[in-house]
């Protein structure tokens, strides 16, 4: 138990920085992943492409790869890699970021097509503007439809964030690591565990309390009819 008081504190200095960038990442993602959607309908193709391709890009390469690449391969960009280097964190924050609101953009993009075509009809009829119907009938729907799974996707960034120990990072995994390195024992990646349990409990439990508001908002209000 001694020990355990012991290492805990460094640990929990790791878990800042794991807090820290879900809480940059989160908030970033999530409104590039439905513009990345909005893009991916888009009427004018070579937009749509490039959404299209970025989404394909982001979601069929490892996110280990897209951190070594943007941490040590765009400083070796020609002419301009010297602008493109970035410290550790800002690195870990981009690459983290372009990963999820990929994944989040396909997760919108099947809420909007989860919502009956009945309601841009009937929005249509209410003389609502398309970004009327977008912002008070059809986002409010499509976030009750995809919650489930944005939560999903943020319970697994917190597991991620233990990928940027790879690029000297120290979050809970790197101190954990290194206490393991130097005492010879594997308790430090068992109170890593636990830190990592309990961070997700609490982002479980903040997801879950959203579904049921939106729940109740969607009984109540039930779109338009």
């Amino acid at each position: 138990m001694e020990y355990i008081l012991q290492i805990t504190p460094a640990l929990l200095r790791g878990a800042g920085v794991t807090l820290g960038l879900f809480a940059v990442v989160l908030p970033l993602s999530l409104p590039l992943g439905f513009l990345t959607t909005l893009l991916q309908r888009c009427r004018f193709r070579p937009l749509a492409w490039l959404a299209n391709g970025y989404v394909f890009v982001m979601r069929g390469t490892p996110l280990m790869l897209q951190l070594f690449f943007f941490y040590f391969g765009l400083p070796f960009v020609p002419w301009i890699g010297k602008y493109l280097t970035m410290a550790a964190f800002p690195c870990a924050c981009v690459s983290f970021t372009l990963n999820y609101a990929a994944y989040f953009a396909e997760i919108f993009r099947g809420g909007l097509l989860s919502i009956d075509k009945g309601q841009y009809e009937a929005s249509k009829v209410l003389g609502l503007s398309r970004a009327q119907t977008m912002l008070r009938v059809i986002v409010p729907q499509m976030i009750r439809v995809t919650l489930p799974s944005i939560g999903n996707e943020a319970i697994t960034l917190v597991k991620d964030t233990a990928l940027v120990t790879a690029i000297a990072l120290p979050e809970i995994l790197h101190y954990a690591k290194g206490a393991v390195t130097r005492d010879f024992t594997t308790a430090p990646f068992v109170v890593a565990a636990v830190i990592y349990l309990l961070i997700n409990l609490v982002v479980a439990l903040a997801f879950q309390q959203m579904e049921r508001r939106f729940a109740y908002a969607g009984r109540e209000g039930g779109g338009l009819r």
